[in-house]
């Protein structure tokens, strides 16, 4: 028979998988090392099962006992799979911006989990760092692993994500491309693959993409940093130092928004078949702009954080990605004015005395569906086509009526100085947009517009 003793012997030998779709010509070869392959689908059960093991064998652990950890949630499961694997309790403490699913994947396993407000500083006695770790204190048997000082979550990565890489590529990786959230998985692996490259007489290039609002940037190159903002992305990035993140082995820390992590995590997904979440996206997007800069003959290999089944209701839920805003446009692009200019086209207007069957032939003219219709100063109004259907089909109205009868208020006015970053709310109600300047209609765009004006702006930069 060939078996495992136990679900924690499945963690990690995971697999180099080559990108083919997202990567551009003239890049480096990109590969993505499949951490969302471990049990609990995230790069974090190595250090879980390392910090368990070394905590047993120094004693710190009986049967019986609680591990208690402060987790975005990926610690937490590879704890709680542990923690079910080898009989203890587990308890999370968890922030309240994290997805429902963490949570419920958490509580899956048989964990406890407590939620928390995000908004309170680390060391806030509310917060879910110290809320551990007065479970920890205040439970018989706890034990707080600390994934932020533990340096068993480091020595995890330099003993098999790092002879790992080296082995699969052979030793001829160029760039490794990892995110920053403890600090562990970088930390150590970056140590090793330095080490390696040494002895052979060369250099590896460590970078690490890191949310917008986190302050590894400015710890990297300033020694010091600003209050940190909000950020979406979950499990990357921090508030506060950590004691598990040695900069000395890492050569770039670059920032990336959440909406291009969100954007990248969905490409991969459609486009390579890998299904991971939003730091992932985080980290490859930074991967793909250093794979612009080394070129064709380079390797450059990309940590997958974790698996995107915890994010189906956040950044693969189109509805939660409106509501955030991130299927707007940048707000860089422009304004509603420097559309119009771009689209160049002169508003058709109806007139209110024409007949329908006018405005029918003028639609079809002009490839048109909708016609705004001024009856006075101020006083606009619109016409469209399924209006115009309805009133003649159901009877109501015959096509020699007068237009100004079934004419509405006109919906979904913008001044020429709306940023096109603020148009899509209206999209969202109407088919087009009128602009509206000093109570006249000087133009009307609408979805096709505005793309074809993103893709014309992103060219003349590329």
């Amino acid at each position: 028979m060939k078996y495992y003793e136990s679900i924690v012997d499945l963690v990690g030998n995971t697999a180099l998988v080559r990108l083919n779709n997202i990567v551009e010509a003239g890049m480096a070869q990109v590969f993505a090392k499949m951490e969302n392959l471990n049990p609990t689908g995230s790069v974090k059960d190595r250090m879980a099962v390392n910090m368990v093991k070394r905590a047993e064998a120094e004693g710190l652990l009986k049967p019986g006992s609680t591990l208690v950890e402060s987790t975005s949630g990926n610690t937490g499961l590879g704890l709680a799979m542990v923690a079910a694997a080898r009989g203890y309790r587990c308890i999370a403490t968890i922030p309240d911006k994290m997805s429902q699913e963490k949570i419920d994947m958490l509580k899956s396993y048989g964990a406890e989990v407590i939620v928390t407000r995000t908004d309170l500083a680390h060391d806030h006695p509310d917060s879910y760092v110290e809320v551990a770790k007065r479970i920890a204190r205040e439970t018989p048997g706890g034990f707080y692993t600390d994934q932020y000082y533990n340096m068993n979550n480091p020595e995890a990565h330099y003993l098999t994500t790092g002879p790992e890489i080296w082995e699969d590529t052979d030793g001829r990786i160029d760039c490794l491309v990892g995110g920053i959230g403890t600090g562990g998985t970088i930390s150590g692996t970056a140590r090793y693959l330095k080490e390696k490259a040494a002895e052979s007489g060369r250099e590896i290039r460590i970078v690490c993409p890191d949310p917008e609002g986190s302050i590894y940037r400015d710890a990297f190159y300033r020694g010091e940093w600003n209050d940190p903002s909000l950020y979406r992305v979950e499990g990357i990035g921090h508030d506060f130092m950590v004691g598990t993140l040695d900069f000395s082995v890492i050569d770039d820390v670059v920032q990336v928004s959440d909406r291009d992590s969100f954007f990248m995590a969905r490409r991969l997904a459609r486009q390579e078949g890998i299904f991971s979440g939003g730091s992932t996206g985080t980290v490859f997007h930074g991967a793909l702009a250093e794979a612009r800069k080394l070129g064709p003959d380079a390797i450059v290999v990309a940590i997958v954080c974790d698996s995107g089944d915890r994010y189906l209701s956040k950044c693969f839920n189109d509805e939660w990605m409106r509501d955030m805003g991130y299927f707007s446009p940048r707000e860089d692009v422009g304004t509603v004015a420097d559309l119009l200019e771009f689209v160049g086209k002169p508003v058709v207007f109806a007139d209110p005395a024409d007949a329908i069957k006018d405005i029918v032939e003028k639609m079809a003219r002009f490839g048109i569906s909708q016609m705004p219709m001024t009856m006075g100063k101020g006083d606009l109004r619109m016409i469209e086509e399924l209006d115009i259907l309805r009133a003649v089909a159901g009877g109501e109205h015959s096509l020699d009526d007068c237009v100004r009868e079934i004419a509405k208020p006109l919906n979904g006015q913008v001044q020429p100085d709306t940023r096109l970053s603020d148009i899509q709310s209206v999209f969202e109600e109407n088919n087009v947009a009128i602009v509206v300047n000093n109570g006249e209609a000087v133009g009307v765009v609408n979805k096709i517009d505005v793309l074809e004006f993103i893709t014309y702006q992103r060219q003349k930069v590329a």
